[in-house]
Parts: structure tokens; sequence; C-alpha cells
């Protein structure tokens, strides 16, 4: 992890990966990113869920091993219970501490299903414990998660979570669709700075894992989108030159230079469906909402 973190800070583009933005207070501040009225990624997906319901339960069918990734408080699966009464569900999030007082919370929702916490960052690895149930495995990726990799690496994540899947497996997957900048820029950059704090909570993060002086005042946050690739882009920008050092390096930020700390990709239909295709899944179903800005997917393995 300090290897990864300080070549990423070291880098003529200097960066670090989203998944270190969920420390327990990262994670707290996205669940309030997801109550604001310019996100529109969290409503969007939580309305076709909610309309198209007992049509995803027929097409995924009952009794499945519901693997759930990057759970967080772990509520968008616990709202696909009633339909797909999952035999075991295992939640799997970077945040253990936040995953844990999560999943006693649901325990005590659901006492009768067998719950398997897994502490882990499934975008390098999805080597699954053996009490994970081999049968009906049915990965639960929502949220538009998969937008935080190129094309490439999520056509190398989905390759991995198929051959995760085993016999009669399959993917449940949310994805945010190509839609006006206008619509796109607000979403990330809202009027109450609370993705500006989510953004720059990271800091403070690296602070604790490489014992780093960040100063947090020394940057701001930016968001934009990014015509040419077809992302959303997350910067943290220095206000002014700074010095930084944190344990096996350091390095001066010249004002105006950028962290790249996220990436959010928007697809179309066709090209998300082909992606499946090329990661091995197929007989795919999907839902989208009546403005088509986003999409539910459910893929088998073949």
């Amino acid at each position: 992890m300090r290897t990864e973190l300080g070549a990423g800070l070291l880098a003529q583009q200097a960066s670090a990966s989203p998944k270190y933005l969920y420390d327990a207070l990262g994670s707290k501040l996205f669940e309030a990113i997801c109550e604001l009225p310019e996100y529109y990624p969290t409503r969007t997906e939580a309305a076709i869920f909610e309309r198209y319901l007992r049509d995803i339960g027929q097409s995924v069918g009952k009794g499945v091993t519901l693997i759930d990734l990057g759970a967080g408080n772990c509520a968008k699966a616990a709202r696909l219970f009633p339909v797909l009464q999952p035999v075991q569900y295992v939640p799997v999030d970077i945040s253990v501490d936040f995953l844990r007082d999560a999943i006693e919370r649901l325990r005590l929702r659901y006492p009768v299903v067998r719950m398997t916490g897994v502490g882990m960052d499934f975008s390098c690895s999805l080597e699954l414990p053996a009490e994970v149930r081999r049968d009906k495995r049915l990965f639960f990726y929502p949220g538009s998660s998969i937008g935080n990799f190129t094309p490439e690496e999520a056509a190398c994540m989905l390759g991995r979570i198929r051959a995760a899947c085993e016999a009669g497996g399959g993917l449940l997957i949310g994805v945010d669709l190509v839609k006006e900048r206008r619509v796109l820029d607000r979403a990330y950059d809202d009027a109450l700075g609370v993705t500006a704090a989510f953004n720059l909570n990271l800091l403070r993060h690296l602070n604790l894992l490489l014992d780093a002086d960040f100063d947090v005042s020394d940057w701001r946050h930016l968001a934009f989108f990014n015509d040419a690739q077809g992302r959303i882009e997350m910067h943290l920008e220095a206000r002014r030159s700074v010095a930084v050092r944190w344990s096996g390096g350091q390095r001066v930020f010249r004002e105006g230079e950028r962290i790249h700390t996220e990436n959010s990709y928007k697809y179309t239909r066709q090209d998300f469906l082909q992606l499946l295709e090329r990661a091995g899944f197929g007989r795919v179903k999907t839902w989208t909402d009546e403005r088509g800005w986003f999409m539910v997917c459910h893929a088998h393995a073949v």
C-alpha cells in the first residue's frame, strides 16, 4: 500500500486511487453525497430498483449467494433481500470498521440470512474465503462504481467477477450513462461542498497511511467532465507551492499542480453491453429510468 501510494504521488501526474477516499469518515461523507439534490446516480438507481424490483427478482431468482462489492452501509443490498431471499450475504468493502458496524445492524433485521463480511481491496483480487458458498453466486456492484476504472481496467475487473461466478452465477450492476455535461458537472461539485470535503478528506487519510504532512488548507477540490475521455475527473489542486513529506518520499507541488483522485466513466448502453460480452457474460437484461440517465443490468455467466 505504501509503495503504491508513494509511486502515485511521485508520478509526473500525481494520483491516488479512489479506494483511499473511503476511510470511516470518507464513507460517511459519501453517504451524505448520496442525499444531495445534485447527485442523481443514487436516487435514479434506487428508483429503477423500486420500479422493477419484481422483474429483477424474476430474472435473478431466489436463494442466491449475494456478494456485495463495495457494500458500504449495506443498504442497497438489503432492499433486494425480500425478492432474492439470499441464503448467504457477503458484503465486501475496504473500510472494515464501517462494514462491521453495518453488518451488525443488518443481522438484527435478517437473523436467518448467513452473513460473511470480507474486508478486501477487490479491485486487485477476488479471492473469496472458503466459507463463501459457490452455488448461485450473484455479484452485486451498484452505484456505477465500475466507472472508476478505465474501460480496459473495467474489462479486467468484469473478467475477474466472471471467473469467480462459478456455475449458475451472474452479475447485477449499475451503470451511469452519458448525459448533459451540466448535469454531470453539478453532480460532482455540489453547492454545499460535501463532495469537496469528501475529496479533501483523502489527504487526511494519506497523512495516516503514509505518516505524511499534507495540510488540507493548501488544497482545493476540482471536478469536471473530460469530453475526450468520456469521464468525470476529480482532482486536488494546490492553492500555493507546497512541500509535502511522507514516510519514504517527498515532493514539492507547485501552485496549480494536481493530484488526480478519481475518474467516473460514462457509457452508452451498447458500449457497456459489449464490455460485458468481452468479459464472458451474456443473456443480459437491462432496466433504465425514463430519462435514460442510468442503467441496471443483470448478466449471466456464460
